[in-house]
């Protein structure tokens, strides 16, 4: 394959492979460049294509009242390889979608390496592709290499912002105490393959977790360099430790709240609940949901094991913490995430300023399909901005500019916070009068039936079939 006129993406992590997979589908060629496994990371375990290494879950799989359900819809009808992978190896877990990790990375990498219009290259790419590159996306995650890191920071004459990042621990099913533990989902929900029991949860009294919350806090954290100490963290993902430091009950109202719940030992709902979620198709492995931390290693072991349920747990994987990077993507990135100071080099997933797998997946859709436009010289806009690929892509390229706020731009998981506003229907479809809570549930559905319309004609308008 020529070098001329064709597509180079960095990275094959979930945006990676996302875009190449658009581009390629568009009948674009593209060259695809990824480091591992001759060079490691962090947190990469393989070298396999869209490989989770935080959590298996894509969160809600419910698309009229969730905007992340919303969210998945839309790639699927836009023929996202990540979405198509997703749902073959999806696990009971609740409302959520949940992958079984391995087989969801292998399916990704398999899809990929099958495609007819894409040229593989294991390779570390160390600084700014060269000029006769004149089509690149740089999909380099949350984990870009330092040299890379710092060619992008001396082109922008930005500093990079960056955030710490933490993965939780990973439980051998067999070694849980179900005389102690229980299975059921929060409300007793079902999702897709779910039973509405899909989650094992351990129950605090008040005095246990008051023990457990002082051991959090007392136990040894990891030491940071003195160049990460004032590294911020993302609030959505917050270490178990921190949350603890802000107040003794901001745990019980966060990743242990007890609420949808009842203990089926005593009937009633608990003080507090660790909930462990499904992690692999064999189900023999569980994740601590919301249990990201710093501490070490063995004051994991010491402390997890104080967790009612778990006091023989045997852990596959212990809590970990990794440093991402980020750009001020509304100052620097155009609205078809090409680069103000240097147009031939887009950039997709973590490192524009979204959050989570789901939104890094969705960027790259997005990146993979403008990308694919210019190569065949075509315009295509972006999508509208009451779709959610239009809400996402227009949060990280121009919804911090005005005010000049792009200064505290921080990273953001979709939400229906930033679609713009519709009109709540009064009445349901029976002509009866929406009232109390069912009007916030009818202003979902409206939003996301716009959004669904106005995707199909954005996808119908395109001018991007595969020659």
């Amino acid at each position: 394959m020529s070098e001329n006129n064709v597509i180079h993406i960095i990275g094959a992590g979930l945006a990676g492979s996302e875009a190449a997979w658009q581009a390629a589908e568009a009948g674009a060629r593209v060259i695809l460049h990824e480091m591992r496994p001759v060079r490691g990371t962090e947190a990469h375990q393989t070298g396999g294509f869209a490989e989770l290494v935080c959590s298996n879950s894509f969160r809600s799989d419910d698309a009229t009242q969730n905007a992340v359900g919303l969210l998945h819809e839309e790639m699927r009808r836009a023929g996202s390889v990540i979405m198509r992978e997703a749902d073959k190896s999806k696990v009971p877990a609740g409302g959520a979608l949940a992958v079984d990790r391995d087989a969801f990375s292998d399916g990704v990498t398999a899809a990929i390496e099958a495609h007819p219009n894409i040229e593989i290259r294991r390779e570390a790419i160390e600084t700014l592709p060269p000029e006769d590159w004149t089509n690149v996306i740089v999909a380099t995650g949350p984990l870009t290499a330092a040299p890379l890191a710092e060619a992008i920071r001396a082109l922008t004459g930005e500093e990079s912002l960056a955030f710490f990042d933490a993965i939780a621990p990973i439980i051998y099913k067999e070694t849980i105490d179900f005389d102690i533990a229980w299975m059921q989902s929060r409300y007793d929900k079902k999702g897709p393959g779910g039973d509405g029991a899909d989650y094992v949860n351990c129950p605090f009294d008040e005095d246990q977790y008051a023990a457990f919350l002082n051991a959090v806090l007392e136990g040894e954290k990891t030491e940071f360099k003195d160049w990460e100490k004032s590294t911020p963290y993302f609030e959505g993902c917050l270490p178990i430790e921190v949350m603890a430091e802000r107040g003794p009950d901001t745990l019980r109202y966060g990743p242990m709240k007890p609420v949808g719940l009842t203990d089926p030992r005593t009937g009633k709902r608990p003080y507090a609940v660790v909930q462990l979620r499904q992690d692999n198709a064999l189900g023999t492995l569980y994740n601590m949901v919301g249990f990201q931390t710093k501490l070490k290693y063995g004051a994991q072991t010491d402390i997890f094991r104080m967790i009612p349920g778990l006091e023989k747990a045997e852990f596959a994987r212990l809590g970990g913490i990794h440093r991402n990077t980020f750009l001020n993507s509304p100052k620097l990135l155009g609205p078809s995430l090409q680069l103000k100071a240097r147009p031939a080099l887009r950039f997709a997933g973590q490192i524009t300023g979204v959050e989570g797998y789901l939104e890094s997946a969705a960027i790259g859709l997005l990146a993979g399909r403008f990308a694919a436009a210019d190569a065949k010289g075509v315009e295509t806009p972006p999508p509208p901005a009451t779709t959610a690929l239009g809400a996402l892509i227009g949060h990280i390229t121009g919804g911090h500019v005005s005010g000049g706020q792009e200064k505290n731009f921080q990273p953001m998981n979709i939400n229906f916070g930033l679609f713009p506003e519709i009109e709540t229907p009064r009445t349901d479809s029976e002509g009866r009068r929406i009232k109390g809570k069912e009007k916030g549930f009818a202003r979902k559905r409206a939003l996301s039936a716009r959004a669904l319309a106005d995707l199909q004609s954005w996808l119908q308008n395109r001018p991007l079939a595969a020659e």
